[in-house]
């Protein structure tokens, strides 16, 4: 199951959807509403958060296992440094690997004062490279203090992420260098709206890959993409959102649909995001689907498109 999600990854079309656990010890609303849409049929795999915005949310680990023994399917699993020292952070991936947990995406993790917990705490004890580094040595058999393992362990693919836009998009450079250098496997962007910096982040990604020379020649650059429906989401993610790019032509057009009403302000938001993640998975067919549990937008979008 993991090894034939790498291998579609790698060379084939591919399509994962992000799962955002929720507040709540029970799962299965998620799995049932998958299930009846019909996603799983559509997509590759999945992905899960790690209580974004550091608010509490069940385990993305527990919620990778759910996806896959549900689905069949390979689920790329957030781990945050966030919340996690070393000795936890190798303890967790000790255990999702006699789980087949084995596709983890490394981050920093967003601060925690920004937490819905009184007076929560972050660790991080290192970045999201750090992570990457302690997956490294676990595929080499060690652990990160260079102790062997007394058994073999199955194998760990490290994925990690980027902004999709900067005025400088020589940061973007630098981190997509900075985390191939580390052992990416894969590195997916932040939400995409256009061809052109879709091509930008392509040509950026194989500058890296070559300027690197080893070891990353397989790595993939995966495309976010989260559909707008609504002029205050547009505003939202191209005011308050570092490292994400939504057209004026966008917001411009929204603004004139939400003066008329709410659903001329959602059919121009639909039609928009229909055109490009078509133009964008015809272009790089490689995307990562975000939605916020939204579904059925997803499911819209994707059987137009697919």
């Amino acid at each position: 199951m993991i090894e034939n999600f790498i291998q579609q990854l790698e060379n084939d079309k591919f399509l994962s959807l992000e799962v955002t656990p929720t507040h709540s010890p029970d799962f299965s609303k998620i799995i049932n509403k998958i299930k009846k849409l019909k996603l799983n049929e559509v997509i590759n795999g999945f992905s899960t958060t790690d209580n974004p915005l550091a608010k509490l949310k069940y385990s993305s680990i527990f919620s990778a296992l759910k996806l896959q023994q549900s689905f069949n399917k390979g689920c790329i699993t957030t781990i945050s440094m966030r919340d996690r020292n070393k000795i936890a952070l190798q303890s967790d991936m000790l255990g999702m690997n006699d789980f087949n947990i084995r596709i983890i995406l490394a981050l920093t993790g967003d601060p925690a004062r920004i937490s819905d917990q009184p007076n929560a705490k972050a660790v991080n004890e290192g970045k999201s490279s750090l992570l990457l580094d302690i997956i490294k040595c676990f595929n080499s058999g060690i652990d990160y203090a260079g102790k062997p393992f007394t058994e073999d362990l199955k194998p760990i693919y490290p994925f990690a992420v980027t902004n999709a836009y900067a005025k400088n998009y020589k940061s973007i450079y630098k981190n997509i260098f900075t985390k191939l250098s580390h052992g990416a496997k894969a590195i997916i962007t932040q939400p995409v709206y256009d061809i052109e910096n879709a091509k930008l982040l392509i040509k950026i990604f194989e500058q890296a890959k070559n300027d690197i020379k080893y070891n990353v020649q397989d790595s993939v650059l995966i495309l976010g993409f989260f559909p707008i429906t609504k002029l205050r989401t547009a505003q939202f993610l191209s005011s308050h959102v570092p490292g994400i790019h939504v057209p004026p032509s966008w917001i411009k057009q929204l603004i004139r649909a939400k003066e008329i009403s709410e659903s001329k302000e959602n059919e121009v938001g639909m039609n928009l995001s229909k055109k490009a993640f078509s133009d964008l998975y015809k272009f790089h067919p490689k995307i990562h689907f975000m939605a916020a549990n939204h579904f059925e937008i997803v499911q819209k979008i994707l059987e137009v498109s697919l």
